[in-house]
């Protein structure tokens, strides 16, 4: 039932890696915890396993973290499983171009799924941050806004011209705040998106993003 996806946790399955670009690497992930129906976090980069998902109960919610999440499979998912994306309503017109945003994210709250949305701006405008508890402890999805590295170590990218080095640098402050048992990015340029973290781990990780934050904001250093 489920050849084509792995379970990362007894609630928690991730889909096959793609590269929908050179060096960028990416998975989604179904969560089956939710009390509102399965939950994808992300998005596929193709169809493959649809009938995995399926089997598993289908895609109630599907969550997107930000614009650069957004394809021709956004429709193909809804098409199939009758689901509601839930998507930044800051990009709102870019996501749009794929399929219609049902749930417009802007503010922090805990919705009727047991999604606490976390806005997170910087690396875009409407980046956003997922938490859930899980039956593996507490995961948080933080979309392409803290990733790790091929180093081992966890980075950040503010895109020139697009980002904001200030509201990063506040975005990390907010995520610090946090006690994720596990982290789980979008994009990722080492062996794998996830990572568990304790009360020691984690710190060390936002340290390390810090580090990666332009000193001088691209949206106004062009």
């Amino acid at each position: 039932m489920t050849d084509t996806l792995t379970r990362v946790h007894p609630d928690l399955f991730q889909t096959r890696t793609d590269s929908p670009f050179p060096g960028l690497t990416t998975h989604a992930y179904l969560w089956t915890g939710g009390p509102e129906g399965n939950v994808l976090f992300y998005s596929t980069a193709s169809d493959a396993e649809f009938d995995a998902i399926a089997g598993l109960g289908g895609i109630a919610h599907q969550y997107l973290s930000h614009l650069d999440e957004a394809g021709p499979m956004l429709g193909r998912i809804a098409r199939r499983f009758g689901s509601r994306l839930h998507a930044p309503g800051a990009e709102s017109a870019e996501i749009a171009r794929h399929a219609p945003i049902d749930v417009a994210l802007s503010e922090r709250e805990v919705d009727a799924n047991g999604v606490e949305v976390i806005p997170t701006p910087g690396h875009s405008a409407g980046s956003c941050c997922f938490l859930v508890r899980g039956a593996g402890g507490t995961y948080l999805f933080t979309g392409d806004t803290l990733f790790p590295t091929e180093r081992g170590t966890w980075s950040t990218f503010v895109p020139p011209g697009r980002g904001d080095a200030d509201a990063m640098r506040s975005s990390l402050d907010v995520l610090a705040t946090l006690e994720p048992d596990v982290v789980i990015s979008s994009a990722f340029a080492g062996p794998t998106a996830m990572q568990s973290v304790d009360a020691a781990s984690w710190p060390r990780i936002i340290a390390q993003a810090r580090e990666t934050v332009p000193t001088v904001s691209a949206s106004t250093s062009r």
